[in-house]
């Protein structure tokens, strides 16, 4: 295998951690996946580091297992309330004599365009270029080779809590693996699902998750607004639990069940005995410890399930509103993450925004595909396709590289060492 191809990303869920071992070529390879119960994170922040660090290394060695490779460095994902967007403008002098735009001259503008004034508990995760403009000429998507005397450039800049991003850091330490590059989760999730037509149109990228909603708008192909909503589909669970009065792991194999079933034909009898069955879902096969076996489906759906799925679009239609792009998004609402299972929830989307709403799902994938085809997995797949678009690295000083044996975990004890060494450092 040729590491510079070789990708290892992990997402980062309050729910959830998956990880994913892949080669990208233009598709991204599955060789090793492994999604294992989050311990020690809430609303996408780790509350407790040592039960934190524990569940990352369970999941990432369960997948580094599966494809037979070992990881010196990860593309980790980051969410929670804390994320914040803005966008700036840079501006600079063309460098060349001859007025020839170069990469040192994108470089440049691109720096300006992130010295921004940031609180010093903040720090910058992203400066995604949106479009350049050269001499007044705009649109440009890549101006390498132009000729100009002036080059600005429109950026999304996305920020972090400097906090969080520390803890982050050092649970990967403790793991043993550096933290190549930190993604926002609604701008991963946005590569793993999105087709560059929908990009390009105008579109909002929707990530349901267990405890924050992740919302990324595209426009003319760039990403234009960032934020978090925190809200999730755990607050269903929560609610089915409250109207049942049932424990939150039952209200979520309910909640689960009922989104199975609703992609079933149901019976309907208008006239005799049968008309009050057909509305109930029988529990019997959930095994769930609650003496409850049957439930009526129109009140679990449209009495709990529907005013939360309301309320969360109407904080949506909110965030898009103030985005400033609700005139912009011919392409509409495509949903994801794990809470886009939720039964009835385009219907729902649809009814509160009115526009176009469609479940986003992985897409150029191969390989080991079975286990992460659903929408719970767009996260880490986008992180697998940005991780495509970085430069190849050396694990080492002077161009070296550990030999990747599998099991054999040279590069983690390498860098436990190391740590041991700075820690009787001054």
């Amino acid at each position: 295998m040729i590491e510079g191809r070789i990708v290892v990303a992990v997402d980062i869920g309050t729910s959830k951690i998956a990880s994913l071992v892949a080669r990208v070529d233009g598709d991204v390879n599955v060789l090793g996946v492994s999604e294992v119960k989050s311990a020690g994170i809430k609303k996408g922040q780790i509350v407790n580091i040592e039960e934190a660090v524990l569940s990352i290394n369970t999941s990432l060695e369960s997948a580094e297992r599966m494809a037979g490779y070992s990881a010196s460095k990860v593309i980790v994902s980051l969410g929670g309330a804390h994320i914040e967007s803005q966008n700036s403008r840079g501006v600079v002098a063309v460098s060349h004599p001859d007025g020839e735009i170069i990469e040192s001259d994108l470089t440049r503008v691109i720096d300006a365009a992130k010295a921004v004034s940031l609180p010093s508990s903040r720090e910058i995760i992203h400066v995604l270029p949106r479009s350049y403009i050269a001499d007044g000429q705009e649109g440009i998507k890549d101006p390498i080779g132009m000729t100009g005397i002036r080059l600005e450039v429109d950026t999304h800049i996305v920020s972090a809590s400097s906090a969080t991003v520390k803890n982050l850091e050092k649970a990967f330490s403790q793991v043993g693996v550096d933290i190549e590059e930190l993604v926002f989760s609604g701008y991963a999730s946005a590569l793993g699902v999105l087709s560059d037509t929908e990009k390009e149109l105008g579109v909002v990228l929707v990530d349901i998750g267990a405890a924050t909603t992740d919302i990324s708008i595209f426009i003319e192909g760039s990403v234009s607004y960032s934020s978090v909503i925190p809200i999730g589909a755990r607050h269903i669970t929560n609610d089915l639990a409250i109207g049942l009065r049932i424990s939150l792991e039952s209200a979520e194999k309910i909640k689960l069940h009922l989104s199975k079933i609703s992609k079933e034909p149901r019976k309907v009898v208008i006239d005799g005995p049968e008309r009050k069955s057909s509305d109930e879902v029988d529990l019997s096969s959930l095994n769930i410890p609650e003496d409850i076996s049957k439930v009526s489906y129109k009140t679990l759906v449209d009495g709990i399930i529907r005013p939360r799925l309301n309320e969360i679009f109407t904080f949506i239609g909110l965030e898009i509103k103030k985005s400033g792009y609700a005139s912009q998004i011919p392409s509409g609402l495509v949903v994801t993450g794990g809470g886009a299972n939720t039964v009835g929830i385009t219907e729902s989307a649809k009814r509160m925004l009115a526009m176009p709403v469609r479940v986003g799902l992985p897409s150029g994938i191969k390989g080991i595909i079975d286990e992460v085809q659903g929408p719970s997995f767009s996260t880490v797949i986008g992180l697998a396709k940005y991780g495509a678009t970085l430069e190849g690295k050396a694990s080492l000083p002077f161009g070296f590289s550990f030999l990747k044996i599998p099991g054999l975990r040279l590069d983690k004890t390498f860098s436990k060492f190391v740590s041991f060494i700075k820690s009787f450092m001054p």
